[in-house]
């Protein structure tokens, strides 16, 4: 009788505390929304006049809003950098790959305890090189990548055999979903990505949405008025880029307000930003500026991309913040939050959101060889820059406030003081990296 007595009242201690426990978990989820093919020109909340974000600008006007983020120029290029915190000298082996050997921030926030997911475009087991990268066909790539679950475009089926818009080819926790005319790609991911932060709203999450919008080809969304002519679907037309934004931006208004609806808003992290610039097809209105996106290329339109961070409980009110972020940042801005120690090439800037003493980069640094292609592999260059001035590795140096495009390098007969300490400061920088080849 004493034993059952014992054991009813361990039983209830064990039952308790568990209770307990579950509550006492306050660590901030995260999620991370990075669009394809984006740059700054096309938000609201930097001045865009050519489309409409009002969701994106909400994030904005309660978070904080950085002006001068630093990305690679290309997709893949910037999914290895911003998943690794490393330089793309260090780990980059093929264009669309990304090696086991790599421990990525979904490594991180899985060990750190975290719910992991990804739901979006992966294009990571590199597909193109089959006779190279013998795991491509490995369809739990993802997984050993730190997620536990998964709803991804190009994971093991090549682009040919299926699209991420009308009809999407999409595998799904190791299965292939069934298609249909009807479907749009994105509305598959963003309703994944809903339901995990249902399943898991008792948990801190970690939520990696690398977008397939606004990617080319320029096709309709649902809410365009051609879309219910499904060859229209099909039809690749910049005109429905605009449609595209708009989407992009109506999906991120889903998250926020599925998160409200969770009471979960306040102490969720929301990291909204783009993988490289806009597609060069596309001109968009900033303010008095005519800019045409820079894809592919080293020019500020090719690697400026919008960065914002929304996170009520510590973010009171909006900032604009100047300073440079590179994409190696985020990394380690994630291991800050977790407490752990990693390392990385980026400097984190969580002390940004939480109102610690934080100490801006002086320069960013971009290594640039995507590996694709000989057209896209024609821009293949080394750059350090401030926040005025770029330094190529071929000694050229632009000025940035004045001849954005880079048409006209700076001579050093023509440098003024202070630019001739600038140029040595770039200079000595470039030098810490390998030399470009």
């Amino acid at each position: 009788m004493k034993a059952i007595v014992l054991n009813t009242l361990f039983a209830f201690f064990f039952v308790m505390t568990s209770c307990s426990n579950q509550g006492s978990d306050d660590r901030p989820n995260v999620v991370l929304i990075m669009v394809d093919d984006i740059g700054y020109e096309c938000i609201g909340a930097y001045g865009s006049t050519s489309y409409s974000t009002p969701n994106i600008d909400r994030l904005a006007s309660r978070g904080i809003l950085f002006s001068n983020c630093v990305s690679q120029p290309l997709c893949t290029p910037s999914r290895v950098k911003i998943m690794t915190g490393k330089y793309n000298y260090r780990n980059y082996d093929y264009f669309g790959h990304l090696n086991l050997s790599e421990y990525t921030f979904g490594n991180l926030m899985q060990d750190s305890g975290y719910e992991t997911c990804i739901a979006g475009k992966w294009q990571l087991n590199g597909l193109a090189y089959k006779d190279i990268i013998t795991d491509w066909s490995d369809s739990s790539r993802p997984v050993k990548f730190g997620f536990q679950e998964y709803c991804l475009w190009q994971l093991t089926k090549e682009r040919k055999h299926g699209g991420r818009y009308s009809n999407p080819l999409i595998e799904q926790n190791g299965e292939v979903l069934e298609r249909n005319v009807d479907d749009y790609g994105p509305d598959i991911f963003s309703d994944f990505v809903i339901d995990f932060i249902e399943r898991k709203k008792d948990k801190p999450f970690f939520v990696y949405y690398p977008m397939v919008l606004v990617h080319d080809p320029f096709v309709p969304t649902p809410d365009s008025s051609t879309w219910s002519n499904v060859e229209n679907r099909y039809k690749n037309d910049t005109s429905y880029f605009k449609d595209m934004v708009a989407y992009t931006d109506k999906i991120v208004g889903k998250i926020i307000n599925k998160l409200e609806a969770l009471d979960l808003d306040d102490n969720t992290i929301i990291i909204f930003t783009g993988d490289n610039g806009t597609h060069p097809t596309i001109e968009s209105q900033l303010g008095e500026e005519r800019i045409t996106g820079g894809k592919g290329n080293t020019t500020d339109a090719g690697t400026h991309v919008p960065l914002i961070v929304y996170w009520p409980d510590q973010i009171k009110r909006p900032v604009v913040i100047d300073d440079l972020i590179e994409f190696s940042d985020f990394f380690p801005t994630l291991a800050e939050l977790t407490s752990t120690n990693v390392e990385a090439d980026g400097k984190s800037f969580y002390p940004l959101l939480t109102g610690g003493t934080y100490q801006a980069r002086k320069t960013a640094f971009v290594h640039y060889d995507p590996r694709w292609g000989k057209n896209v592999n024609r821009y293949r260059n080394q750059f350090v820059r401030s926040l005025g001035y770029k330094l190529y590795a071929d000694g050229s140096l632009y000025d940035l406030t004045n001849d954005k495009l880079e048409l006209n390098p700076l001579t050093i007969d023509s440098l003024n003081t202070d630019e001739q300490i600038i140029r040595t400061e770039l200079v000595k920088e470039l030098k810490r990296h390998p030399a470009w080849k």
